[in-house]
C-alpha cells in the first residue's frame, strides 16, 4: 500500500505542517514495529523525527495517536480519486476501480514500504492502546465520503442509502487491509508489488454491497455480472 498521500495544492505552511505530521507519523510507525507500543516513549519518536518533544505535542495528543496520518493514507487516496470521479458513472465500477488504485502496491521494488505497512496494520489490529486509532480513522472517512457518493449517486439517492454506502464501503476497506496484513506475502512476490491489500479489500466491497439498492440503480445492465468477476489482484 502506498504511504505517500495526495498533495493536493495548499499553502506553503499548510504543506509544511502536513509533512512535519508525516514524518513523525513514520518515525512513530517504525518504532512501534522495532519496539511495540509499550517499548516506545513520545519522547523517542520525536528524536527519531528529529523534531523538539514540544513540537511532537504540538500535533498529537500522545504517542499513539502519532500513527494515525500513516493509517488514514489509503482513505485519502481513495476519497481523492473517488471526487475526482465524473457523477452518473457506475457506482460500483468506480467504487472498485479506485479502491485498486489507492490501495496498489507499485511495481517499483517498494518491498521495505509494504512490509512496513504490514507490519504497522499487525501492531494495529493486536494493541489495544493502538486499535482506538485505527477506527476513529475509519470512522473519519465513513463521515468524510458520504457527501463525495452523494455527489456520485445524484440528487434521487436515498440519504439513508448512501450513508450505508459509505459504511459498507470504509469497512471493506478497513477488513480488507486487516486480512491482508495477517497474511504472508506470496511466495516470490518481494519488490514486485504483488500481493497488494487490494485484493481482500474488493472482495469485502463486493461481497458487502450487493444487496444497496443506491448501487444497484447505478449499475448499467452490462455490468450486471461485476459481482460475479473474479479479482485477479
Amino acid at each position: 500500500m502506498n504511504t505517500t498521500p495526495p498533495s493536493p495544492r495548499r499553502p506553503l505552511t499548510e504543506r509544511r505542517k502536513a509533512a512535519t505530521r508525516l514524518e513523525i507519523a513514520r518515525a512513530a510507525a517504525e518504532l512501534f514495529t522495532e519496539r511495540g507500543p509499550d517499548g516506545t516513549s513520545a519522547e523517542d519518536i520525536a528524536d527519531r523525527a528529529g523534531v523538539a518533544l514540544r513540537t511532537f505535542y504540538r500535533y498529537f495528543r500522545n504517542k499513539q495517536e502519532a500513527v494515525g496520518p500513516l493509517l488514514a493514507v489509503g482513505a485519502e487516496r481513495w476519497l481523492a480519486l473517488l471526487a475526482a470521479a465524473s457523477p452518473g458513472t457506475s457506482l460500483p465500477e468506480t467504487l472498485e476501480r479506485t479502491l485498486t488504485e489507492a490501495l496498489a502496491v507499485p511495481e517499483d521494488g517498494t518491498a521495505g514500504v509494504t512490509h512496513r505497512t504490514r507490519a504497522l496494520l499487525r501492531a494495529v489490529v493486536r494493541d489495544p492502546a493502538l486499535r482506538p486509532v485505527w477506527y476513529r480513522v475509519n470512522q473519519e472517512s465513513e463521515e468524510r465520503l458520504v457527501p463525495v457518493l452523494a455527489g456520485l449517486a445524484g440528487p434521487g439517492a436515498d440519504p439513508l442509502e448512501v450513508r450505508l454506502a459509505a459504511a459498507v464501503a470504509v469497512d471493506a476497506l478497513r477488513i480488507g487491509t486487516e486480512v491482508w496484513a495477517e497474511s504472508e506475502p506470496p511466495p516470490g512476490t518481494a519488490g514486485t508489488g504483488a500481493g497488494s491489500p487490494a485484493g481482500p479489500a474488493v472482495r469485502c466491497l463486493r461481497g458487502l454491497s450487493g444487496g444497496l439498492p443506491t448501487l444497484a440503480a447505478m449499475r448499467s445492465p452490462a455490468e450486471r455480472a461485476w459481482q460475479s468477476t473474479p479479482v485477479t489482484r
